[in-house]
Parts: structure tokens; sequence; C-alpha cells
């Protein structure tokens, strides 16, 4: 392998990534872009969930309760309405998630120490979101009955029954439970999908159609000195994107990373070889920039973002999706983040995710060498 041969394939590749406005787009724009709209507009947290209350009773203790839900966090008393009918109106619309209906006889209910029902109207559209708004509601209802029954011991002169188990929760890891925390670093692992896949797919199929691959097989160079000097200048492209994107993580959203620093430009190195080699399989293998840019986007960008446990868990997914998940090389990259930025482990306990996508680079660029050579390079 001769250093001359690769530093001419780079310079070649370099010179055309400078000229081409839609590449250099692609390496820096979008992921910028990426890094803003999931920092910014997703998110996985319920916070206030817009709430409609209809009082048929009130009362000081009536409205003492619709004051202590508009104080959680985690609801907006928004509307108070004066029937269900106007109720059912604002679900319908998406003016509200949800509806607490108070009945008539509510404090009535209560002074008399005899059970007071609510009605609780919830938009279940969003099944995830309906489903943690119902738990925050449980909590709010429980909590709200402890104090009555605190109230209520108080008045028959007896002391506070303690529940004979109590649960001291102590959250790990991400303790502020900001989703933020974990989306903003997976987020990387899209954009180097992106800048290594999703550009390397181009640029061997770019030489067939402009019919220049068959004066790169009659020059004295070969099929692996080809594919380094293609990957290399996207590979500094990629490690550009991945700084950025630490540094705009840290400065606009405040996450910090907690492990080595070292550890994670180690692991972006070789996750951005194996999205390379698996940009350059695809340019090889489809020999046409539309049906490699296509191909990219399904076996690399999308696997990325919805089979490495980033956004959905891959343990909800079906079992045959939970076995596709094992051949997608960002699912290895997501776990070693989260040790990284969130659990600060260190090289000893995220070695097997290391090795693995090792090993998937290894067999890629095999078979690129493998594929160029049967073309006669």
């Amino acid at each position: 392998m001769k250093l001359r041969n690769i530093q001419a394939v780079t310079l070649k590749e370099f010179y055309h990534l400078i000229r081409d406005f839609r590449s250099l787009y692609l390496a820096f724009a979008l992921p910028l872009l990426l890094i803003l709209l999931f920092g910014y507009a997703l998110s996985l947290d319920v916070d206030n969930v817009e709430t409609a209350v209809v009082d048929h009773d009130n009362t000081d203790l009536s409205r003492d309760f619709i004051r202590r839900l508009d104080a959680s966090p985690y609801f907006h008393v928004a509307a108070h309405l004066p029937n269900t009918k106007k109720a059912t109106e604002y679900l319908d619309h998406g003016r509200a998630i949800l509806v607490v209906v108070i009945p008539p006889d509510f404090t009535k209910n209560l002074r008399a120490d005899r059970s007071a029902p609510l009605q609780l109207l919830l938009d279940g559209s969003d099944p995830n979101f309906a489903s943690i708004t119902r738990g925050y509601v449980n909590a709010f209802v429980e909590q709200y009955n402890r104090k009555l029954l605190v109230q209520f011991l108080n008045r028959q002169g007896m002391e506070e029954i303690k529940p004979p188990v109590e649960a001291r929760i102590r959250v790990w890891f991400n303790e502020d439970l900001e989703s933020r925390n974990f989306i903003v670093p997976g987020i990387i692992a899209v954009i180097i999908m992106i800048v290594g896949a999703m550009l390397t797919s181009l640029v061997i199929a770019r030489e067939y159609e402009n019919g220049t691959m068959e004066t790169i097989k009659s020059l004295p160079i070969s099929a692996g000195e080809f594919l380094i000097g293609k990957a290399i200048p996207y590979f500094f492209v990629g490690l550009i994107d991945v700084l950025i994107s630490i540094l705009m993580g840290q400065v606009l959203f405040g996450i910090v990373m907690k492990s080595s620093f070292w550890l994670m430009i180690l692991a972006s190195s070789i996750y951005l070889a194996v999205a390379l080699a698996l940009g350059l399989f695809i340019s090889t293998v489809t020999k046409n920039q539309l049906l490699a840019n296509q191909g990219a986007i399904l076996l690399t960008y999308l696997p990325s973002l919805l089979l490495s446990n980033f956004v959905f868990p891959v343990v909800n997914m079906p079992k045959f999706l939970q076995l596709v998940t094992y051949i997608v090389p960002a699912t290895y990259y997501i776990d070693i983040l989260s040790g990284l930025y969130l659990k600060h482990l260190g090289f000893i306990h995220l070695w097997p995710s290391y090795l693995i996508m090792i090993v998937m680079f290894i067999i890629l660029a095999v078979l690129n060498c493998i594929l160029l050579k049967r073309e006669g390079l």
C-alpha cells in the first residue's frame, strides 16, 4: 500500500468536496440543524398538561383542589368551563388533554367523611403521553387523599398512620429526568451516519456515472488505497461535526460529558469508520447516485434513528426487530454515548461495544475490497 497513491485520491476527493456546495451543506449545515431541532423541539418529558376544569361544586374545597392542581409543574389549568358538554368540545378540538369534572356534592361528601368521586377525562390520542399523564394524575390524587386523611385523623384526635412500606426513590445517572440529556448526545450517532454513510454512498457511484471509473482501473492503484483515499476527507469532516456537536450540547443545553473525552473520540472514530465503510459498500453495489442515496437512507439513517434504542426503546419492539437491532452500528455507539455522558463508565465496561464496531468495520472493509477487485481495480 503506497502512501502516495492514497494522498492523490484524497486530494482529488477533497477538491470535489470543496467544489460541491450540496455536499458541504449536507456535511455541516444539516447536522447543526439536527442538533437545534432535536435539542429544542424533541422532548419526551410531560410537563404543563393542558387541563380544563368543570366545577359543579364551586366551594372552598373544590377551589383548593383546582389551585393545587394548577400549582403542580405537570398541569396547567387553562380553562374553567360551565358544563361537561363544553369540556367535550375542548377535548375534541385538542384545546385540552385532561378534563377534571367536580360533582356538586364534592365538599358535602368530604365533610361527611364519605368518598367523593371525581370524573377525569383524558385524551388518549397519544398513548405514551396519556399513560404518563394518567400516572401524574393518580399520584396527585393520592397525595391529596393523604392530606385529607391527616386532617381527618387530627379531627379525631388520632396520630397519623404511617404506611408500612415507604419507597425512597433516588435517580441515578440522569438525576433531573430530562430527556434532552440523552437525546442530544444520541443525535451525534445520526449525524455521523448522515456525514459518513450518506455522503460516501455517492463517491464511487459518481465515478461510474461520470465514466471515470474505467480510467481509475487503469491506474497503478489498489482497491485498499482507493477506498482509504476516498474515505479520509469525510472522516475528518465527520470528526469536526462530532466536536461541534459536543460543543453545542455543552454551550446551548448544558450537557457535559461525565467520562473521558478521549474515549468519546475513540468511539466516534470507530463508528465513523463503520459509517464510511457502509456508505462505500452501498456506493460500490448500486453504481448509481440516486439508488445509492435512497439505499443509504434506508440502510443507515432510518435504522440509526428508529432501531438503535435512541428514540424508541428496543424492549418494546417485536422480537424480529429486536434481532435486527444487533446489526445496527448505532445501537453500540449510543450504548457507549450513554455510558460516557450519563453513567461515567470507563473502557473496562464499554469494550464489548467498541469491539463489535471494530468487527463490523473489518467485515465491511473486506467486502469493499473484494467487490472492487472483482470490478478489476
